[in-house]
């Protein structure tokens, strides 16, 4: 599967690689966007639960890699919660080589 990497800032300036096993992240995230706190996480869900299922399909069980990476996502997301129009802004996307997307 052509895995592939979204590098995100947090809302304290802080950034972070989040790994995906499919590169079905671009149709959720663009390079340079961002994105209210929860329209993230939703999105997140959504990307890495469908990429998830695509490795399922292919290779007959669930990325754990994808889990894993949301429920980090989903950590790092509660701390920011309470804090009025938190965003996360997505800096790039790059493939498993490396390129930039």
């Amino acid at each position: 599967m052509p895995e592939m990497y979204f590098h995100i800032r947090w809302p304290n300036g802080e950034s972070q690689r989040c790994y995906s096993p499919s590169t079905v992240v671009e149709e959720y995230f663009a390079a340079g966007g961002t994105y209210a706190l929860t329209d993230f996480v939703d999105r997140s869900r959504t990307a890495l639960g469908i990429a998830g299922e695509r490795v399922k399909q292919k290779f007959g069980f669930y990325c754990t890699g994808a889990s894993d990476q949301l429920a980090q996502i989903e950590r790092t997301a509660a701390a920011y919660m309470g804090v009025p129009g938190a965003q996360v802004t997505v800096e790039m996307l790059t493939g498993a080589d490396g390129a930039v997307r």
